[in-house]
C-alpha cells in the first residue's frame, strides 16, 4: 500500500506562507496623503499657492502610477518602497502648504478689507464733492457724473459679497477699480469748481 507523500502539504504551506507575505499597497497612507491635499485645497492652496498645490496634485499622479505599475507585477515581484516613500513625502508637504495657504488667505482678507475700506471712503468723498457742485449750465454733466458715483456706491456691496464669500482677490481687485474711478471723478469735479471760481469777478475792496 503506498503512503500518501507528504511534499504537496508541504509545498503548499510554503506557497500559501509567500503568498501571505507578498507585498500590499499602503492604502491607508495613500488615502491620508489624499486628504492631506483635499485639506490644502480647501484652505485656498489651488489660489494662493496654485504652484506648490499642482506639484501635489502632481505627486499624488505619481503615487498612483507607481501603484498601478507593481500591482502589474506578479504577486512575489511587488515593491512598494517607493510608494511608501512618495506618500510620506506628498503628506508632510501638504501639510506645510495647507498651513501656508491659511496664512496667505488672512493676508489676502486684510488686503481685500483694506481695498474696501479705501474704496469707500474714495466714493463717499466724490459724493460730496458732487453734493457742492453748482448745476449752471452743466446741469446734465453734473448729473451724469452724480449718476456714476451713486453707481460706484452700489457697487461697494458687490465688493463686501466677494470678502464673505473669500474671494478676496477678486475683492481686491473690485475695490481697486472703484478706488480709481472715485479719483477720477473727485478729479473731475474739482477740475469744473475750479473753474467757476476763476471766472467770477474779484470783489471790489472797500474805500
Amino acid at each position: 500500500m503506498t503512503r500518501p507523500s507528504k511534499t504537496v502539504p508541504v509545498l503548499c504551506a510554503v506557497l500559501l506562507l509567500i503568498l501571505g507575505g507578498c507585498a500590499q499597497p499602503p492604502t491607508e497612507q495613500i488615502n491620508a496623503a489624499e486628504q492631506a491635499i483635499k485639506e490644502a485645497q480647501q484652505s485656498g492652496a489651488a489660489i494662493y499657492l496654485a504652484d506648490e498645490y499642482a506639484k501635489l496634485e502632481g505627486s499624488l499622479a505619481t503615487i498612483k502610477k507607481e501603484v498601478a505599475d507593481q500591482d502589474a507585477k506578479f504577486a512575489l515581484f511587488r515593491d512598494y518602497g517607493k510608494v511608501d516613500q512618495l506618500v510620506a513625502t506628498t503628506k508632510s508637504e501638504a501639510d506645510r502648504v495647507k498651513i501656508e495657504a491659511v496664512k496667505k488667505m488672512e493676508e489676502a482678507k486684510a488686503v481685500a478689507t483694506q481695498a474696501h475700506h479705501v474704496a469707500q471712503d474714495e466714493v463717499k468723498r466724490a459724493l460730496e464733492l458732487v453734493a457742492k457742485a453748482p448745476a449752471g449750465k452743466d446741469r446734465a454733466a453734473l448729473e451724469s457724473i452724480k449718476t456714476d458715483a451713486e453707481a460706484l456706491k452700489a457697487s461697494l456691496n458687490d465688493v463686501q459679497m466677494m470678502i464673505d464669500k473669500a474671494d478676496y482677490l477678486a475683492a481686491q481687485t473690485k475695490a481697486k477699480a472703484i478706488q480709481e474711478k472715485s479719483q477720477a471723478l473727485s478729479r473731475e469735479i474739482e477740475t469744473a469748481l475750479a473753474k467757476i471760481g476763476k471766472g467770477k469777478p474779484a470783489a471790489g475792496k472797500k474805500k
